[in-house]
């Protein structure tokens, strides 16, 4: 009996440890969006135009933070490796501007030749806009029409800049941010361009925008169908018009009119 309650106390003190966890994420919800589109901001900048020397401390400060509020949410969680596999490309995501710290160390300095130092940027890219992703889901707990769109806006804007750094110099490839910005946009909205990508980093990345293009295409279409639906729905009553609830009680009424004349054996 005594094994039992130990039990039941270990889960109950678990199951409000998580709760800790979930409120805090609740309280820092809006604090970590607006740092996570700072953060995606600068990193556009940097993979299209550059940074000043304040304006990378500025991101060196945010990673600090994210850091700190990883390290919090570690540490309360109960089951550490749980949390870990919860969040493992946050965890990327913070671990990749760490190598910067190194990078005087030959090791790091071997990773910075030029295709290592594209794949780099590539799941930096990746895990950065994971991390606003996840704030923006957080934000937006309903995940509704407005997620998406703001979603959207954080792909297109983050993945012209990956297209512009990755294509950039490339025989026929982009000569501006805004081209790739452009290019961006109509692949995800499905309707193409002449311009294919000619480095693997390049081919990654469109080929991870034209899936979310895809997804999305399916989504709003979907979307678009229930709220046409739903209208017509409400409006038909309003038009004389038959809808579905008068159909049913109709074909109810023609039953029983027919089992009253049909002949009882």
């Amino acid at each position: 009996m005594e094994q039992i309650e130990k039990e039941v106390v270990k889960k109950e003190i678990k199951a409000e440890r998580w709760a800790i966890v979930d409120q805090l994420d609740e309280w820092l919800e809006i604090p970590m969006l607006v740092l996570s589109i700072i953060w995606l901001v600068l990193l556009v900048l940097e993979m299209t135009r550059g940074i000043s020397p304040f304006l990378e401390t500025l991101g060196n400060v945010i990673w600090i933070i994210f850091g700190i509020d990883y390290g919090i949410k570690l540490v309360l969680a109960p089951e550490k490796f749980e949390y870990i596999k919860r969040h493992w490309l946050t965890l990327l995501a913070l671990a990749l501007p760490a190598l910067r710290i190194f990078r005087a160390f030959q090791a790091f300095r071997l990773l910075r030749a030029a295709r290592a130092a594209r794949g780099l940027r590539l799941v930096r890219l990746l895990t950065s806009l994971n991390r606003g992703m996840r704030s923006l889901g957080s934000a937006f707990s309903r995940r509704g029409l407005g997620y998406v769109l703001m979603l959207t806006l954080f792909v297109i804007v983050g993945g012209a800049a990956g297209m512009y750094n990755f294509e950039e110099g490339i025989e026929g490839g982009f000569v501006s941010y805004a081209d790739a910005l452009w290019w961006t946009a109509m692949m995800i909205t499905s309707i193409g361009s002449d311009y294919f990508p000619k480095t693997a980093e390049g081919r990654m990345l469109c080929l991870l925008l034209a899936v979310y293009g895809f997804a999305v295409f399916g989504y709003m279409t979907a979307t678009l169908a229930t709220f046409f639906i739903q209208r017509d729905k409400e409006t038909a009553p309003d038009r004389g018009e038959p809808c579905i609830a008068d159909l049913q009680s109709e074909l109810k009424e023609l039953k029983a009119m027919l089992a009253d004349r049909l002949p009882q054996n």
